[in-house]
């Protein structure tokens, strides 16, 4: 048993927080920069290199990338043989979020209530997604989501009988409906089985999956490769104002499912897709 003390969460969490804001992983930057050689589009390629710039100011004046500054979406991978003392984890994983959002001068953008609508001043609470793995080691992803981009999710609860094909045309239909709203070029992440609310976890999961790097079921590695192709056929284009570059990866996750139902969940990132990945 290793005790881990949830100052440490807190902590870093607190770091991840601006650290997201503040610059994307290699991945993203790299795949921002690689979309500029396919893209045809001469407002295209003006957009990504307005978006590039923005990306080099952002990092090296510590200023988040967008407005936009995104709830805080945080993935706990914790070891079974993990204990936790100082407190709640919940609860040290807000503070974390709390000073980040503070201390890193990011925007706060959360209402404590849905309809009331009265801002709780510090970003929080998060949104935490707890799952027990093997092993001593706690990983953690921090995942702010803009809400351009969030509002354009959909899941679809189709028949067993719609098969593949209908899972395609739930995720070129999402795409499609959200146009220039999710700030183009866009990640897609995808979760096709389980439940209602499994399907959607696990759409948003696919997001913080390394660009380029595909599935291991072969069906789904190759759903992922046609549907990029596709969307990037839909003449969207950076920023909505035309062209080659739609999307830079499309992300599917897939879990067993009931013999009655087939749930797809469509998840949308706009080109600021943050994440921040760490293990303690």
């Amino acid at each position: 048993m290793r005790t881990v003390n949830v100052d440490i969460i807190t902590e870093n969490i607190s770091q991840m927080c601006m650290e997201a804001n503040y610059t994307l992983t290699d991945d993203m930057k790299n795949a921002l920069r690689k979309a500029k050689e396919t893209e045809e589009s001469q407002m295209g390629l003006t957009v990504l290199s307005c978006l590039d710039e923005n990306l080099e100011i952002a990092e090296k004046e510590h200023i988040p990338i967008c407005q936009d500054t995104g709830m805080a979406v945080v993935f706990l991978e914790i070891g079974q043989e993990v204990h936790f003392e100082g407190g709640a984890i919940s609860d040290a994983v807000n503070e974390g979020v709390r000073r980040g959002y503070v201390g890193g001068y990011l925007r706060k953008s959360v209402v404590k209530d849905p309809i009331i609508r009265e801002n709780t001043k510090d970003n929080t609470p998060a949104v935490i997604h707890y799952s027990i793995v093997p092993g001593d080691k706690v990983k953690i992803t921090v995942a702010p989501k803009g809400f351009g981009s969030e509002n354009m999710s959909r899941v679809f609860m189709l028949k067993p009988a719609d098969g593949i094909e209908g899972v395609k045309e739930a995720i070129l239909t999402a795409v499609k409906d959200a146009g220039p709203n999710a700030c183009p070029p866009m990640v897609v992440g995808v979760g096709v089985g389980g439940t209602f609310e499994k399907s959607a976890v696990m759409a948003k999961e696919a997001l913080t999956r390394e660009v380029g790097k595909h599935s291991d079921i072969p069906y789904v590695k190759e759903l992922e490769e046609e549907m990029l192709e596709k969307i990037n056929n839909l003449g969207i284009g950076p920023g909505g104002l035309g062209g080659r570059v739609t999307a830079l990866a499309v992300n599917v996750n897939t879990y067993p499912t009931h013999i009655a139902g087939l749930p797809v969940a469509i998840n949308i990132c706009c080109h600021v897709n943050r994440h921040s990945v760490r293990v303690i």
